[in-house]
């Protein structure tokens, strides 16, 4: 999706597990593992963004973790779940990402690259492998993946 604001824009991102293990790609921009995720557009929230990408990028059907308010509210007012992190990046000296990272599950780990950004190495990672230095994850990826593992092995 194109940018919403030339200054700043808003992502959605899911760290993905199965059966003990999480999800990164290599992404075929900025040449790096990041998690299944993107642009937030304008006709959607967080949560269906995230599901969203994850069906595009890698062909998987995820179910987000976490609870909703059990507050019942009404037609106008729509409980989302919140995300496990937040952060803030630069993209380039013009424009910068406000992410919102969510833990997800799949019910399976067959992945099926979508047709327009396609990762040169999609990898399913054990804890051990996050931290192998010939993969070069960037320490908050591996500490928003190693936090996902930890909540999820036993629902993955």
């Amino acid at each position: 999706m194109p940018h919403v604001h030339e200054k700043i824009d808003f992502v959605a991102d899911a760290y993905i597990v199965h059966n003990n293990r999480v999800l990164l790609r290599m992404h075929d921009k900025y040449k790096k593992w990041l998690p299944s995720g993107g642009h937030i557009e304008l006709d959607e929230d967080p949560n269906q963004a995230a599901i969203r990408e994850a069906k595009e990028e890698v062909g998987l059907d995820i179910e987000l973790v976490g609870s909703v308010s059990p507050l019942a509210g009404n037609k106008n007012y729509l409980h989302l779940l919140a995300p496990r992190f937040m952060h803030r990046h630069k993209i380039n000296d013009a424009h910068e990402h406000i992410s919102l990272a969510y833990f997800a599950t799949s019910k399976t780990d067959h992945i099926q690259q979508g047709e327009t950004e396609v990762s040169d190495e999609v990898r399913w990672f054990t804890n051990d492998e996050l931290d192998d230095p010939t993969f070069g994850i960037d320490e908050s990826i591996r500490y928003y993946a190693h936090a996902a593992l930890k909540e999820l092995e036993k629902k993955s």
